[in-house]
């Protein structure tokens, strides 16, 4: 064998060698079963950060942890620190004084909370019954998020006309109006619910065109405060989003 032949072959056996060292240095993530107990608040900041995309339930093995985030301190932090944030925001902004100046909140688990409603079904554990959260919805009796009626309150002192926007049917207007008047929530310009002509749009679509009605009407929307991306993202946006937690179930 020649000279030439003999580095052709070493030079192969070093760049399998090569190839074979740095392929068993690629990280590669292990299955679901055997991630740690840790995987489940990774799992939940996946959601926050919408890695995950599209899902329906809570994974199995995680329910409990969403159920102790959920009516523990660090849901009520997590909210807290959102508020905070969107304080923050609202220092920086000059309301005209002419009415304009406006913030737009969804409703459910952004301005008021029904975890005692998911409590009693399993957290999102399992599919969502729209007729047993619908006689949820008639009792009027979801509590406030505090941090939120903190910050809605905040932003009627600074002069914000304050518009809700949510999935919520027409139909459930008068049951929707009691349960925030009774959770502490006054003045707001425009409870907006789906109409006829809006039930099967998506979310993002829904309420891309009620913002987009609004900014028509010369609003300008310097803030949305919603727990669904799709609360926040789609066309005619507010200058800053900020999205509360929620990891019991997605709307899209």
């Amino acid at each position: 064998m020649d000279t030439v032949a003999r580095l052709t072959i070493l030079l192969f056996i070093i760049s399998s060698l090569i190839h074979h060292i740095s392929s068993s240095q690629t990280i590669r993530l292990p299955s679901e079963a055997s991630i740690s107990t840790s995987y489940c608040d990774s799992w939940r900041l996946a959601v926050e950060t919408n890695s995950v995309g599209q899902w329906k339930q809570i994974p199995a093995r995680c329910v409990e942890s969403v159920a102790e985030y959920m009516i523990g301190e660090k849901y009520e932090s997590d909210c807290e620190v959102v508020g905070k944030f969107s304080a923050e925001f609202v220092k920086g902004v000059t309301v005209g004084g002419d009415g304009r100046d406006a913030w737009v909140f969804d409703i459910d688990e952004t301005l008021l909370s029904n975890v005692p409603y998911y409590q009693d079904v399993g957290f999102g554990s399992k599919i969502f019954n729209e007729t047993s959260f619908n006689d949820w919805v008639n009792l009027a009796d979801a509590p406030a998020l505090p941090a939120s009626l903190s910050f809605y309150r905040k932003l009627q002192e600074l002069g914000f006309t304050i518009f809700l926007l949510t999935g919520r049917s027409e139909h459930q207007r008068n049951v929707t109006e009691a349960n925030l008047l009774f959770a502490g929530y006054r003045n707001w310009e425009r409870l907006i619910l789906r109409g006829a002509s809006d039930q099967g749009k998506s979310a993002t679509s829904y309420k891309s065109e009620k913002r987009q009605e609004l900014m028509s009407e010369g609003y300008r929307i310097h803030g949305s405060s919603g727990d669904q991306w799709s609360d926040l993202w789609g066309y005619a946006v507010s200058t800053r989003s900020f999205k509360l937690p929620n990891p019991m179930y997605f709307i899209g």
